[in-house]
């Protein structure tokens, strides 16, 4: 783990983004420090010492996912989120369980490419300015006759990052898409003919033509792709999901095959997706096209809303692999109002940063952001409760025809959200909650 943070540093960190669930962050805090300390100990405690699952119990909206996500991008470690209700029990056609740690593979290569695209992107980017002026300099040579070649290439550069010639079409040699088979379909299983031959075949090229913009983008990776070893790449992913891998599987309470549907339903089995995940939660080794990945380390966070059942209803052996539960709470008036001011990137930010775009100043007071929460807060308790996603629905409302109506080509309208502004342009939804109360 690369970031040494401690409990209470993950906890400041995730509170810029998520407001409340103090339980739910103080656990994935302590699990987070627990692998930081773990790292550090003597070879034979190290593989000892097993990561303590964590099971976030609470109605949706609240942050759930949210945690388990920032949580991840913190100390940039492999995550991926599944849902438990798109497995089935092996025997029957659809995703298999171990296709959730063939997915963090991917996710695990992606990240350390990235990393390693990052320390190259100088090269890279000569090369790729190297392709691009070759591409383009007989269409130049033609318009500029009298120009030295060295002139000629300075030129092209020039242009090439100034962006000038983005959209202009170019055509140009790359790579062919060799694009993997998958050997059972829906299981995640992919082979890639031409990785298979590996250097029997050389690899193909074909032209095409291109926007300037796409093709810097294509030989960007391409160049980036030959700077960097793929054995390394893989093995550091391999080492990285191993060890700093977040697996969040959300949806378990439908798995428990009681409350709604009752264990009598035609669905299929979900004690025995139960006791498929059974086994890498508890540690196993899955063949993935990387190498294989021991699961032993692996961080598992499961979610779920459990209305209609209880962490209870797990079977025994898999409650065992979540030795830590936490309760989250319903969003309040208050976590509203926080959500809305207090985070980074909040709604409120995001909206302001779109309509000023089209020159449109968005200045939202004390009052006009209390009265959305107030509405945000009514609306859950006359609907379905949503948590914090009915924020997204009520400040489209609020905003739609200031969205329909900016164009850009105005001068700059500052617009005032107050609470008279909220109730002139919500009063429909709200008549609808006033009158819902009625209703039996």
């Amino acid at each position: 783990m690369s970031v040494e943070l401690s409990p209470k540093q993950i906890v400041n960190e995730l509170d810029k983004y998520i407001i409340g669930q103090d339980e739910a962050k103080k656990a994935v805090a302590i699990a987070l420090r627990n692998r930081y300390r773990r790292s550090k100990l003597p070879a034979e405690i190290r593989e000892e010492i097993t990561p303590k699952n964590i099971i976030m119990q609470g109605p949706t909206g609240v942050g759930k996912t949210e945690i388990a996500r920032r949580l991840a991008r913190l100390v940039k470690a492999p995550f991926v989120k599944v849902e438990a209700t798109k497995f089935t029990e092996v025997g029957y056609v659809g995703r298999d369980v171990e296709s959730i740690v063939r997915d963090l593979a991917e996710a695990s290569v992606r990240l350390v490419k990235k990393e390693r695209f990052d320390e190259v992107r100088e090269k890279a980017e000569n090369a790729t300015y190297e392709r691009l002026i070759q591409a383009l300099y007989q269409s130049y040579k033609s318009k500029h006759p009298d120009m030295t070649d060295d002139v000629l290439k300075s030129h092209i550069l020039e242009d090439i990052k100034s962006h000038k010639i983005d959209n202009e079409i170019v055509e140009v040699e790359i790579l062919e898409d060799n694009n993997p088979m998958q050997m059972i379909p829906g299981m995640g299983m992919e082979i890639n003919i031409s990785d298979m031959l590996g250097g029997i075949l050389p690899k193909k090229r074909k032209k095409k033509r291109l926007a300037v913009v796409d093709a810097k983008h294509i030989f960007l990776n391409e160049e980036s792709e030959k700077l960097i070893d793929m054995d390394n790449v893989s093995a550091e992913a391999i080492r990285r999901a191993e060890q700093d891998g977040i697996v969040f599987i959300d949806e378990i309470d439908k798995i428990t095959g009681k409350g709604g549907a009752g264990s009598s339903s035609p669905d299929v089995s979900r004690e025995g997706v139960q006791r498929d995940l059974l086994p890498i939660v508890e540690g196993s080794t899955v063949t993935t096209k990387y190498g294989s990945i021991r699961t032993d380390f692996i961080l598992f966070i499961a979610a779920g809303a459990f209305h209609m059942s209880k962490i209870e209803d797990l079977i025994p052996e898999l409650q065992g692999r979540f030795p830590t539960t936490v309760t989250l709470n319903s969003i309040t008036f208050d976590d509203f109002v926080k959500i809305l001011s207090d985070t980074e990137n909040s709604l409120i930010k995001q909206y302001s940063s779109l309509l000023n775009v089209d020159n449109i100043k968005l200045e939202f007071e004390k009052d006009g952001i209390e009265e959305i929460a107030r509405i945000a807060v009514l609306a859950n308790e006359t609907n379905e409760n949503i948590g914090a996603r009915r924020l997204h629905s009520i400040m489209e409302s609020l905003l739609e025809d200031v969205s329909f109506n900016a164009t850009g080509e105005h001068p700059l309208i500052t617009i005032k959200i107050d609470k008279n502004y909220v109730d002139e342009h919500l009063s429909n939804i709200c008549k609808s909650f006033d009158l819902s109360k009625y209703i039996l």
